[in-house]
């Protein structure tokens, strides 16, 4: 892609305070997107060939969504936890092992995303982020949810297609969780905390492609108290 056309972008972007180049073999973040720190409200560079975020990601102190899916980042640079107004960050399809220390202030994040890397466990700095509604991270290497989910304030978690075999208790005490995915994964019915069912606020529980028969939940104790949950959220979206 030619300066020109880079320029272009950049002009659109001075205004509109977006700025969306996807699948244009981008290899690095666009350095001259610096000269619009304080106007950038969105950046969409999904699509590219990426390996590093720069630690001037940091600058964008405006900055309320960002997006890098399917490139090639290995690691997320300390900067990045700056970004006090992101409220949304898409990072599937890259090849992420691990979340920076200093993720926790996020403050304002709501979205997150990040199907598809290589993270072995449900991230702890998640529980900090007190806006936190939506978290995806299905399609990575999870084994375990650990205690520290019970802080999570997620109101939809998707682990789908992972490798999950153990499930802490305390996600029964998540505050504000009502829809929890765990499909396609490696879990025994016995592993399944029951608290889930008989004393969670989870309404929609989605367990299909597991070790078990989907008909043996059924026969759990606290099945009938979570139907009630999942019928009352029913009739309220109908």
């Amino acid at each position: 892609m030619g300066n020109s056309a880079l320029k272009a972008h950049l002009e659109t972007a001075q205004k509109t305070g977006v700025f969306q180049l996807t699948g244009k073999g981008l290899t690095e973040f666009p350095e001259d997107l610096q000269k619009l720190t304080s106007n950038l409200r969105t950046i969409d560079l999904s699509n590219n060939k990426i390996e590093l975020l720069p630690p001037l990601i940091g600058k964008f102190s405006f900055l309320k969504s960002l997006a890098l899916n399917n490139n090639k980042l290995t690691a997320l640079p300390d900067e990045l936890c700056k970004l006090k107004k992101l409220e949304t960050l898409h990072l599937n399809g890259n090849h992420l092992r691990q979340l920076p220390a200093a993720f926790g202030q996020l403050s304002a994040l709501k979205t997150l995303s990040l199907s598809g890397n290589q993270l072995r466990t449900v991230p702890t700095q998640l529980s900090g982020l007190r806006h936190l509604d939506v978290v995806d991270l299905s399609k990575n290497q999870i084994q375990n949810v650990p205690d520290t989910v019970g802080e999570l304030q997620a109101i939809e978690l998707n682990l789908n297609q992972n490798q999950i075999s153990q499930i802490s208790v305390q996600i029964s005490h998540c505050p504000r969780l009502k829809v929890l995915r765990l499909e396609e994964n490696c879990l025994e019915l016995s592993m399944l905390p029951q608290s889930i069912l008989s004393d969670s606020q989870i309404s929609l529980l989605a367990v299909e492609g597991n070790l078990f028969e989907i008909k043996k939940l059924r026969e759990l104790e606290g099945y009938d108290k979570y139907m009630e949950r999942f019928t009352a959220t029913k009739k309220k979206f109908a």
